[in-house]
């Protein structure tokens, strides 16, 4: 019955895998696409806890590969989001691929795919820059190809959409014939660009990029001041709020930024030990408010400090090099700041504090590794791609 209601005012019905803490799902509702997500599957608890406080669903927790092709069918879904583990496919992993453990809940998706009596009518998968080189994504292809899917392949970072945040990533949108693209010039291409997304709907983009395209795409980014949390008072640094760039109104920028214990933490805790920068200051990557670009955070961001994120200067020296960083006094970005420069908004960070409180036992490097798991600009991407109905 919720089936035929949904078809009747034109509502997609939606599936959500491998959910996380909801990006895909807050991409949706930023997107403003008419769904319904009916199920999303998740085998991380403190994730569906989190999932759960900002959707009021929790995800089913099950073992997804032990699902067949009757429980899909079951759900009458026609849109599948997938953002199936990455580790397979990473290049500072093992690169086991197919033979990654981690690997088979997708490939057993994609075996049911052929199976399915009501199979969806799109999909949107996102993975690893690497995972379009591996064998499951030519098994991906191969199953969407057999099953009458037409695709079109991107590798976006969120520099072209004006975020200082250098984090490219894999997404595929694949629909199910008849239906069809808008541009279908990028049909059954994987298109990699530094210009801004919307440039490449104009023209096929290819991969000979000038010096100059880059540079001209980093300019166009917001500096990073536009994603701090909290204001810089050693310079007085005046910075907005991530609730100001993503649209809400300035009384309730007020209402988050006034804080409490709970819902701000002191920035003490995130500066970085002088004898780390004395020992590790040449490998650093550090940034300013004023920067357009950072480095992509790890899961292993805040517990070191080599080669897993930019560390923010918050003393502006008079020669930005490398033999003053004593003087510049580093630190880390806080989680609410990662969470941001991966688009999530403020108010979504900050639910995601607010039920992080409810476990006082979890580290603060979980909170980290649940928003770097967690994409939300794609959002963009699902709004100029059709997905409407």
């Amino acid at each position: 019955m919720a089936k035929a209601s949904s078809e009747s005012d034109g509502c997609r019905r939606v599936l959500e895998f491998y959910s996380g803490i909801g990006g895909m799902r807050y991409s949706l509702m930023k997107a403003k696409v008419n769904a319904q997500v009916v199920e999303a599957f998740e085998i991380n608890d403190t994730a569906n806890d989190v999932y759960q406080h900002n959707f009021g669903h929790r995800p089913f927790q099950g073992n997804i590969q032990c699902l067949s092709a009757a429980d899909l069918d079951r759900y009458g879904a026609d849109v599948w989001l997938l953002s199936p583990p990455c580790q397979p496919y990473t290049r500072q992993g093992l690169q086991k691929d197919t033979g990654d453990a981690r690997a088979f809940s997708f490939l057993q998706i994609l075996e049911l795919m052929p199976l399915l009596l009501h199979p969806p009518s799109m999909l949107f998968v996102e993975n690893v820059v690497g995972f379009e080189t591996s064998d499951t994504h030519a098994k991906l292809i191969e199953i969407l190809e057999k099953t009458n899917f037409i695709t079109q392949e991107f590798i976006l970072s969120p520099l072209q959409f004006g975020i200082p945040y250098s984090r490219p990533r894999y997404f595929c949108l694949a629909k199910r014939k008849p239906s069809s693209f808008v541009n279908e010039c990028l049909n059954s291409q994987l298109i990699q660009s530094p210009r801004p997304l919307f440039e490449l709907f104009d023209t096929v983009a290819n991969d000979d990029s000038s010096q100059e395209d880059r540079h001209e795409l980093l300019q166009s980014c917001q500096p990073i001041a536009k994603f701090l949390e909290l204001k810089n008072h050693i310079n007085d640094i005046a910075v907005e709020s991530a609730a100001l760039m993503i649209g809400l109104s300035n009384n309730t920028s007020r209402t988050l930024g006034k804080g409490n214990d709970h819902e701000y933490d002191s920035l003490d805790q995130y500066y970085v030990h002088p004898s780390l920068v004395e020992r590790w200051g040449s490998a650093m990557d550090v940034v300013y408010p004023d920067s357009k670009r950072c480095c992509c955070f790890t899961k292993s961001y805040y517990r070191y400090v080599k080669g897993t994120g930019s560390l923010l200067a918050t003393v502006q020296p008079m020669k930005r090099d490398k033999t003053s960083l004593k003087e510049q006094r580093l630190r880390y970005f806080t989680p609410r700041e990662v969470g941001g420069f991966s688009l999530f908004s403020r108010l979504s960070c900050i639910l995601v504090s607010q039920c992080l409180g409810i476990c006082p036992h979890l580290p603060r490097l979980q909170t980290y590794i649940l928003f770097l798991r967690n994409l939300s600009f794609q959002s963009t991407l699902i709004s100029s791609n059709g997905m409407h109905c």
